[in-house]
């Protein structure tokens, strides 16, 4: 086992599972764009460099290059995958989805399901998502909620290397289309991440750290933000617990309202929106199925309900932060 980025665990993952299994492709812009030119002996690997070095051992047969066009080669992949190959997607920006999404909702989503479970779709889709590199409102959104609406799509939200590289691993060797979601603020974050693969099933939350006082609920870059409130709220006698679902969907509601069964009290924070979002979602469950467990009222700690700015000063006051985590759970222990 050794400290890995973000960036190393999800590229290691990849490359595991194109050299286990010969039917595992990656196509998607400029992940191999580069190759062979003056001066590179191999792609950038994306614009965060995270696929870097696949095309040098796979080729560029196994690493496909596309047009600039994400309903065709999502509409490629998904083919791909109704003929025996089990293809990754690189997705560039979450926001993009927009343009293939009719590939990815209507048809992968609905595949099986409309075939009668007599075909499957091993469909993995790689994006991008989240604020704080500055780069403005249509490369900056956290859409995860969006895919998690639709039945027949899986969605992957890893909050740290560890977890990237066994949950990505899970969702190439599955059989149905996997939504990976990576947040762009953590690729240089370092963990220990064992050398050889491993899987982590979905739909399992893991208990980041245990307390009586509080739940808090977060995902992605948002259970970092926990953890450090968390620390901070120890200090004034406020034990919070930290519960990271790891997928949107499937969705471990058993964890959660175990959790608030001993807490008595919710928070979530999450970098999507305040309307009709993971926050959204989670409060709504534990209303309609943990009612009777609450001692106080639910409160959710989101972004405001405005488009991300690309002003790095505005950026920040966007971005869900420590200090208003800890307004939260104060706020949710006087009641």
């Amino acid at each position: 086992m050794a400290g890995k980025t973000y960036r190393q665990a999800i590229n290691e993952a990849i490359l595991q599972e194109m050299r286990r299994d010969s039917t595992v492709i990656l196509l998607g812009e400029d992940v191999a764009g580069g190759t062979g030119a003056g001066g590179e002996g191999d792609a950038w690997g994306g614009p965060m460099g995270v696929t870097r070095g696949l095309v040098s051992e796979f080729g560029v047969g196994r690493v496909l290059d596309t047009p600039i066009s994400e309903a065709a080669y999502m509409g490629a992949a998904i083919g791909a995958a109704a003929s025996g190959l089990r293809p990754i997607a690189d997705l560039m920006f979450i926001d993009f989805a927009g343009v293939c999404f009719d590939q990815i909702v209507n048809q992968a989503a609905k595949y099986r399901y409309m075939y009668g479970g007599q075909d499957k779709i091993p469909l993995t889709i790689r994006t991008m998502m989240g604020a704080g590199l500055g780069i403005s409102s249509q490369h900056s959104q956290s859409l995860y909620p969006i895919f998690s609406y639709f039945a027949g799509l899986k969605v992957v939200v890893p909050s740290g290397p560890y977890d990237a590289k066994g949950l990505l691993i899970s969702a190439i060797r599955d059989d149905d289309p996997v939504i990976f979601c990576e947040h762009k603020a953590l690729y240089e974050m370092v963990e220990d991440v064992p050398d050889e693969p491993y899987t982590i099933p979905f739909g399992e939350a893991n208990f980041i750290r245990s307390g009586g006082d509080v739940t808090i609920v977060a995902m992605s870059s948002m259970v970092h933000v926990a953890t450090k409130a968390a620390t901070e709220l120890a200090r004034q006698g406020i034990e919070c617990e930290i519960l990271d679902p790891r997928t949107s969907s499937p969705l471990d509601t058993e964890s959660i309202l175990e959790s608030v069964e001993e807490t008595g009290r919710l928070v979530i924070i999450d970098e999507s929106g305040p309307r009709f979002g993971m926050a959204s979602e989670v409060a709504a469950v534990v209303a309609e199925e943990g009612f009777a467990l609450l001692k106080a009222p639910i409160i959710k700690v989101t972004p405001p309900f405005v488009p991300i700015p690309a002003a790095p000063n505005l950026e920040q006051l966007y971005i869900p932060d420590v200090a208003q985590l800890i307004v939260a759970v104060n706020k949710v222990m006087e009641s």
